[in-house]
């Protein structure tokens, strides 16, 4: 037992670092899905966000958000910085402390002691820095040795930024289990059909799922009756890729 009597566990929970192509592509709703399938197969969860940026004090940051959608978990949050930048540029503007990957690394560890599942969510994309060093949310995956779920946008650009991560990755020895698109538009254009075939090619790993743009504006009871559909079995849901205009001219 742990101190606050919550049972500890014979093995370690699974850990799995959530980054991204970029910001605002919808981590925190593809975490949010994740957690919330993850409670509805009876896995207990924890949230982790080392760094949170351009939000102040008191107000719900990111893991409060994925609370709410994906119902109680434990939700952890290291550092604070008040304006929207890079956690380092952030930290040095603000004449904060950076976020310490060991830190970050041993958090994560000891909630995988009490959780089945410990989501790490990043701040933007893969080598976005955490301090002056160079210390990424890669480097914290590596202490770690947790694979890398990466998001990724759905349109025009994405092949791009999604065959770099993925290489970064490799470069790193990082595992990566696939991508899942974070805002899928209702009407998808030519381009978003195409890249659910093009995804995988270019980044050498499967496409895990697409969350709908919006859905984190449904209530939560929708939201997690929901999430299982936007997320391939590999995740624990039900998605499939649609058929696409990928190998086709139109």
């Amino acid at each position: 037992m742990t101190a606050d009597g919550t049972a500890t566990r014979e093995r370690p929970g699974e850990v799995l670092v959530v980054s991204g192509t970029g910001t605002e592509i919808g981590k925190t709703i593809v975490t949010a899905a994740l957690a919330a399938v993850a409670r509805a197969h009876g896995r207990t969860v924890a949230v982790l966000k080392p760094a949170q940026t351009g939000i102040a004090a008191g107000e719900p940051g990111d893991v409060a958000e994925t609370a709410r959608l994906a119902g109680p978990l434990t939700a952890a949050e290291l550092v604070r910085y008040p304006e929207p930048l890079a956690p380092a540029t952030a930290a040095r503007r603000c004449g904060l402390p950076p976020v310490a990957t060991a830190v970050v690394a041993k958090t994560a560890a000891g909630l995988a002691a009490e959780h089945d599942l410990v989501l790490v969510e990043g701040a933007g994309g893969l080598l976005v820095r955490f301090d002056d060093e160079g210390a990424t949310v890669a480097d914290v995956a590596a202490l770690l040795g947790a694979p890398v779920l990466v998001v990724a946008a759905a349109g025009l650009g994405t092949l791009n930024t999604a065959a770099l991560t993925a290489e970064a990755l490799r470069a790193r020895g990082l595992t990566c289990p696939g991508t899942v698109v974070g805002r899928w538009p209702a009407r998808p254009g030519l381009a978003e059909r195409c890249n659910l075939t093009d995804l995988p090619r270019v980044t050498g790993v499967p496409l895990l799922g697409a969350v709908p743009e919006g859905a984190g504006a449904l209530s939560p009871a929708v939201f997690r009756a929901c999430a299982a559909s936007w997320l391939a079995p590999a995740l624990g849901g039900t998605w499939r890729p649609p058929a696409t205009d990928g190998d086709h001219p139109v």
